[in-house]
């Protein structure tokens, strides 16, 4: 196995703590939200070993409005580990989540040794020290060395506009070596190794790691924890929900829960929806089959495997209906697994809320333009599916002298296969052919654009990822909100896709054209798309697009009045 794990290194090397306001004397200060259990560790063995103490937090500032990282994670710790120690590099929870890969390199790695020490985070017997961890990332001496480690000026830091992620870290010996991991590497480290890490060092990486920081409330996109603080949690857990604590520094609303695999879809789009299986072990002598009841139809899924302990998604494609709906789609399970029994659905049509027909005399003297929104993006996805295989171990049974017979006493193992998915598009607004005085780029407001959406889908599991469907445009006029347009879905196939305007009703010449308001101001004029509806087994892809045209006079300049001769 040390073999084995180091060749896979060398292979990759060469390829919650919620702050609210509370303004104490001396500084910022306040009460944390933040809670913790674990267990018993269990004995070293010869393949892994961790002394308490070893450990640390990596630390992230996150923007609030779009949970963007803006700020090289750093970590924290009261030890100095050892040179050579194994790591992952500096990349945060919301980073991998993203679609970031594990990178693992040896040596090299960097930390800050605090002047006032980090209290106890990962816990031996689950009496987690979390009062003393909210006391400690809540101060103000904390917050100004995180602004000091970050480059971030101070009063920025805490002015409301962002929040501070924390990420407990294990310093752990693992076949014979050193190594640096948060949770979330953890978790996606044991999907590297098919489960082995999980297997000799789940005390540590898949309990008390991970179970040291969870929410009490949602927050950042991540769901607040209410699975069990006592037991091992699986791969997938650990990624969406645990090994996590946030810093804020304003008072506000709390995000609503994040229901897992609930979902919102769009009317007559091929859709994938998902369940994950835990429970026991399911493998080619005891298999789990998951059939989800949609809309009177049962989809089957047959040869659900994954190791005791463990989990594996499920999932079905279907079509939605064309008139917008709730939909709850019901879902069995047989075997030694269970899962999810029912999800919520909301399919909504975009296609009901085009803009009003613009009119010659209409006038917006107060108009001011928006900027462009950003709206949520997601390009690439991973996810992974358990083979199981047999390890024979033949074993010779003596039924007298010179005689017996040889038995088979195997077991399954699994191996983990890794599939992505990944999405590009572009988009092009133009003046409208039938505009007379447009040129290049620039036009005269009142005549109408034409744009184009391209995009293109790669896949290393087709049947898991649908093409990419649709595409919602926004008009700075209405400050990219009010009025959109459904593009039509011109040409698509299961790895590219192209999207126009629909047909205008509007237009005299049945033109796919969108008409810009003769009111609008000299300058830029802005189209915002929302490229979405490309689907996987572990959620949608989407892209968020934008192109510029040049207003320059208005479709009035284009008329001459003068007497008959």
């Amino acid at each position: 196995m040390k073999r084995i794990i180091s060749v896979l290194l060398s292979f990759a090397i060469m390829l919650t703590a919620l702050c609210v306001p509370a303004f104490a004397e001396g500084g910022t200060g306040g009460s944390g939200n933040i809670d913790g259990g674990g267990g018993s560790m269990g004995n070293a063995t010869s393949h892994g070993s961790w002394n308490p103490g070893n450990e640390g937090v990596r630390i992230t500032v996150v923007r609030a409005s779009d949970h963007a990282v803006v700020t090289t994670p750093f970590d924290l710790t009261n030890k100095q580990p050892a040179a050579g120690i194994y790591h992952f590099g500096k990349v945060s929870k919301i980073q991998y989540n993203g679609g970031a890969a594990l990178s693992p390199v040896q040596g090299g790695y960097s930390y800050k040794n605090p002047a006032q020490p980090i209290p106890r985070i990962i816990s031996t017997n689950g009496n987690n020290n979390i009062e003393a961890i909210k006391r400690y990332f809540c101060s103000e001496y904390a917050v100004k060395l995180i602004a000091e480690q970050t480059g971030m000026d101070y009063e920025t830091l805490i002015g409301g506009e962002y929040k501070i992620l924390l990420e407990p870290i294990a310093y752990y010996k693992y076949e014979g070596v050193m190594i640096a991991t948060t949770a979330t590497e953890a978790a996606m480290y044991d999907e590297v190794v098919s489960g082995h890490l999980r297997t000799w060092m789940g005390s540590l990486t898949h309990k008390n790691l991970p179970l040291s920081m969870f929410l009490e409330t949602a927050d950042l996109g991540y769901p607040a924890w209410s699975g069990s603080t006592t037991q091992h949690a699986t791969n997938s857990a650990i990624k969406s929900s645990l090994g996590l604590g946030i810093v804020r520094f304003e008072e506000q609303p709390e995000e609503p829960t994040v229901t897992t695999y609930d979902y919102e879809y769009r009317t007559n789009t091929e859709v994938i929806t998902a369940v994950e299986v835990s429970g026991g072990q399911s493998d080619p002598d005891n298999p789990v089959t998951v059939r989800f009841n949609i809309l009177g139809t049962t989809y089957t899924v047959s040869n659900v495997y994954y190791p005791d302990g463990d989990s594996q998604l499920a999932w079905v494609r279907w079509t939605t209906p064309d008139t917008p709906q709730d939909v709850t789609i019901t879902v069995s399970v047989s075997g030694p697994g269970s899962a999810q029994g029912t999800i919520q659905c909301k399919i909504v049509d975009l296609d009901e809320n085009p803009p009003p027909n613009p009119v010659a005399d209409d006038r917006n003297d107060s108009f001011s333009p928006s900027a462009v929104p950003s709206r949520a993006e997601k390009t690439s996805a991973q996810w992974s599916i358990w083979r199981p295989w047999w390890y024979a171990y033949w074993v010779w049974h003596s039924t007298g002298k010179d005689s017996g017979y040889w038995c088979d006493h195997g077991w399954w193992e699994f191996d983990l296969d890794r599939y992505s998915a990944s999405l590009s598009a572009s988009m092009t607004i133009t003046p409208d052919t039938m505009n007379p005085t447009a040129s290049g780029t620039t036009m005269k407001s009142g005549y109408g654009i034409n744009e184009v959406v391209t995009a293109r889908v790669s896949s290393s599991q087709r049947s898991a990822t649908t093409a990419l469907q649709n595409a919602v445009s926004y008009f700075p006029e209405f400050n990219y909100d009010s009025f959109w347009r459904l593009l039509d879905r011109v040409s698509i196939s299961s790895s590219s896709s192209r999207l126009e305007f629909q047909t205008n009703e509007y237009s005299t010449y049945n033109r796919r054209t969108h008409f810009t308001p003769i009111w609008y101001p000299d300058g830029a004029y802005t189209v915002n798309t929302w490229v979405i509806d490309c689907w996987t087994p572990v959620g949608m892809l989407s892209v968020n697009l934008s192109d510029t045209l040049t207003i320059s006079g208005n479709l009035w300049d284009d008329w001459h009045i003068a007497p008959m001769r």
